[in-house]
């Protein structure tokens, strides 16, 4: 009689990747209503998140801080240049480096965004005990991915 194999692992209820996945994508639709408003999506909005806090920054870190490849920010960054929200720059020391900067348009945003974090955090019932956890942990799954993929 042949050996019976165990799919237990294939259940979609047993895949640890589907509700990060899941939980993604509704979070983000979560935040859809509000950077409508803006003019952004969601990843539009990440990269706002860095270029408020930082001002200038280069493609390749922006890449490393989003988990991002050149490849998806490249496109989204020259539309954000169309919408006059951030400017590029080629170094002219080495001209593989691109430096994106904030623009007035771009900076004055931060003043209608400020919200949204509160707003997106209340359509989403976790204690912020659980919100904490749950940061930590999914922050130890990108730092492990990170160095072992360094």
């Amino acid at each position: 009689m042949a050996k019976k194999e165990n799919y237990d692992a294939l259940k979609l209820e047993n895949q640890l990747c589907f509700p990060l996945y899941a939980a993604s994508r509704e979070i983000t639709k979560k935040y859809t209503p509000f950077l409508k408003k803006l003019g952004l999506t969601y990843t539009q909005y990440v990269v706002m998140l860095v270029l408020w806090d930082e001002k200038t920054t280069t493609v390749g870190s922006l890449c490393k801080k989003l988990y991002l490849d050149t490849g998806t920010l490249s496109p989204l960054v020259k539309t954000m240049e169309k919408k006059e929200l951030l400017t590029r720059k080629r170094s002219e020391n080495d001209e593989r480096k691109v430096y994106i900067t904030i623009t007035k348009k771009g900076e004055a945003l931060k003043e209608k965004a400020k919200d949204i974090p509160y707003s997106v955090g209340s359509c989403i019932s976790l204690s912020p005990e659980d919100a904490s956890n749950l940061y930590r942990i999914l922050y130890s799954i990108l730092d492990t991915d990170v160095e072992e993929n360094s």
